[in-house]
């Protein structure tokens, strides 16, 4: 595919986002009430999504534009021995659940990515966010897949194309970031621990 036609289906696919303008300001309020409540966001996907899960950490627990306090992130794929040790002694499909499980707490976010919607230990993840008392926000593809229905917030990108649900999933991220951003560096001004 030509270098032109592959911008254009990129542009496409985030254009998509148009029509979940408030399934993300949404996901926004639920991220920026958890920090400000002194909750955790955890993250969760695989391959590249796991990849955008602790790119949206890392956002938060580093700084996104200007210098602020951090607040509190984790990527649920970050630790290989936790990883290993839950897939070989359980599945791989509770890898997140677990996690979910022995970290979230009431009033905590899970974000949970999956371009396909069929990733069971996302699945599992969600389902646990439930049950242990977590809000939770899922960026899915296509449509949607077995993931479909079980977040608080759903961001649903209807395209088939891996990459391009992928580059419309990165986008969301920093528009969530965007939408938070000024509120949390009033929060870091008023604790004076920039």
């Amino acid at each position: 595919m030509p270098v032109q036609e592959s911008i254009a289906e990129a542009i496409a696919a985030i254009q998509l986002l148009t029509a979940s303008g408030r399934e993300i300001e949404a996901a926004a309020e639920l991220v920026l009430k958890a920090l400000k409540a002194g909750r955790k966001i955890l993250a969760c996907g695989n391959g590249g999504s796991a990849a955008d899960g602790a790119h949206f950490a890392t956002e938060l627990a580093c700084r996104f534009v200007g210098d602020r306090r951090p607040f509190p992130a984790i990527s649920l794929t970050s630790d290989g021995g936790l990883i290993t040790a839950t897939a070989n002694d359980y599945s791989f499909e509770e890898l997140f659940a677990r996690q979910v499980r022995a970290f979230g707490q009431p009033g905590d976010v899970l974000v949970a990515l999956t371009t396909s919607g069929k990733s069971a230990n996302v699945r599992r993840a969600l389902e646990q966010a439930r049950m242990s008392g977590l809000d939770s926000v899922a960026l899915l593809g296509r449509d949607g897949g077995d993931c479909r229905g079980l977040a608080t917030v759903e961001i649903l990108v209807r395209h088939n194309s891996t990459a391009r649900i992928q580059e419309a999933h990165k986008v969301v991220i920093h528009l969530v970031c965007e939408l938070i951003e000024p509120q949390l560096q009033t929060l870091s001004a008023e604790s004076g621990r920039s």
